[in-house]
């Protein structure tokens, strides 16, 4: 098991390290598309673009499309953020196709919480790569990609209780009265997460005040509890984990992820070192890094409940259950966007009188 941890480390950590290598952009892209301009300090950005303690790397506003994709290879205080979550992508992709032949895996109703973990996994990996790639745009621009984000945020947090409960919890348990409202109250709280962190970026302007972070981490904390709950609850009564397989995965994905909540709500390390973690060692950066690891040992972990439970989890819920369940992340996924868009809307009001 130390094995396996140390391995995911190192092949993120050896990533990491070829993108701090990159060679410059005038070596890999022609001399006749317009390249990024060069950072610059935060006394140079509007102030919704400058993060506390950070002091330069930051892209210049208001630079066409072109250089802000093209600004993937520049060095910039967003490059960790970006490549962070845009190599997990594939290193979660690799583990998925490197066990479908083990797992015997067929796509259909028994098979579908895991197909539908993978793409909602693969959904908010994409939509904060898009966020911390293409924030810089301009004022308007940073809204939208982070409204967006929060949707994804809310689909995989959906799609993580989905394989939980299909995959992860006992009879027991859901024959509780958390286990009875668990669905409903998965998609609810997943979808009231978006909202609020929709709302909390709305509501509050920089320098942001503790309420803004309040009303970010209250639903997204309610959330993470009742999904997860399933989980501890098996954890917490299995008497030998060497039975379970999946079980120390499991304890490494809930490590993962509160290690990652802990760098997401504080800025540390760089609030005692400003200036010094401008491109590498920021929070933000480690909380991507932790949360990436979060979902790769989440994933080994419902492979080995997806094997064990592949031929009896149509029998015990039910084909119609299955299905109706997994098609509702569309619902929730066009109730999201419908509350970005509304959030959209109103936040292109308030830029507009404040110009």
């Amino acid at each position: 098991m130390l094995g396996e941890i140390l391995q995911q480390l190192s092949t993120l950590t050896l990533s990491i390290k070829h993108v701090c290598r990159l060679p410059s952009l005038s070596d890999v892209i022609p001399t006749s598309l317009p390249l990024p301009s060069p950072t610059v300090e935060a006394s140079q950005v509007p102030g919704l673009f400058r993060e506390p303690y950070i002091l330069s790397g930051y892209r210049p506003v208001n630079q066409g499309w072109r250089c802000y994709l093209l600004s993937l290879f520049q060095r910039h205080n967003e490059s960790l953020n970006v490549w962070t979550h845009l190599l997990a992508g594939p290193i979660i992709l690799h583990s998925w196709w490197a066990n479908v032949d083990a797992l015997g895996y067929t796509f259909n109703a028994a098979s579908l919480p895991l197909t539908v973990f993978l793409v909602s996994s693969l959904t908010y990996l994409f939509f904060s790569v898009a966020a911390h790639l293409l924030q810089s745009h301009s004022e308007h621009k940073h809204y939208f990609f982070f409204f967006l984000d929060y949707v994804g945020v809310a689909v995989y947090q959906y799609g993580c209780a989905l394989a939980h409960y299909f995959y992860t919890s006992e009879s027991t348990w859901r024959e509780s009265s958390i286990g009875l409202l668990f669905l409903p109250g998965a998609l609810f709280l997943a979808w009231f997460s978006c909202a609020g962190c929709c709302f909390a970026k709305f509501r509050y302007q920089r320098p942001y005040p503790l309420q803004r972070k309040i009303c970010q981490l209250i639903p997204t904390a309610l959330a993470y509890l009742l999904d997860i709950s399933p989980v501890a609850h098996r954890l917490l009564t299995t008497v030998s984990w060497t039975k379970e397989p999946s079980l120390p995965f499991h304890a490494l994905q809930i490590f993962f992820f509160l290690l990652s909540a802990l760098f997401f709500s504080c800025p540390i390390p760089e609030r005692f070192f400003p200036g010094h973690c401008d491109f590498v060692g920021q929070g933000h950066q480690i909380f991507h890094l932790f949360l990436s690891l979060c979902t790769v040992f989440q994933l080994k972990a419902l492979f080995q409940d997806y094997a064990r439970r592949r031929d009896e989890v149509v029998e015990v819920f039910g084909e119609r259950q299955l299905w109706l369940a997994c098609a509702s992340i569309l619902a929730l996924f066009l109730c999201c966007i419908l509350t970005a868009v509304t959030t959209m809307k109103h936040m292109n009001k308030k830029l507009h009188v404040n110009k």
